[in-house]
């Protein structure tokens, strides 16, 4: 399984998604990135340092949605 880093973009870690799990993990944590223009640059990391939250958690988070949505 591809795992999701904090160097992907936000469009990246989006084309990931299963069933808006990632997408539903991002508004849930404050941070409205799939509708913006900014996504196809900035990173998981810009993002989540931008908003002021812990990158770890927020990768923990998604990639153990991934692991669930995929097994």
């Amino acid at each position: 399984m591809a795992k999701v880093t904090k160097d992907m973009t936000i469009s990246e870690v989006l084309r990931k998604d299963v069933d808006n799990g990632i997408a539903t993990i991002l508004r849930r944590a404050g941070m409205n990135c799939v509708g913006c223009p900014s996504a196809a640059s900035e990173t998981l990391e810009q993002a989540s340092t931008g908003h002021g939250m812990d990158i770890n958690v927020l990768l923990d988070e998604i990639n153990l949605f991934l692991e669930t949505a995929q097994a």
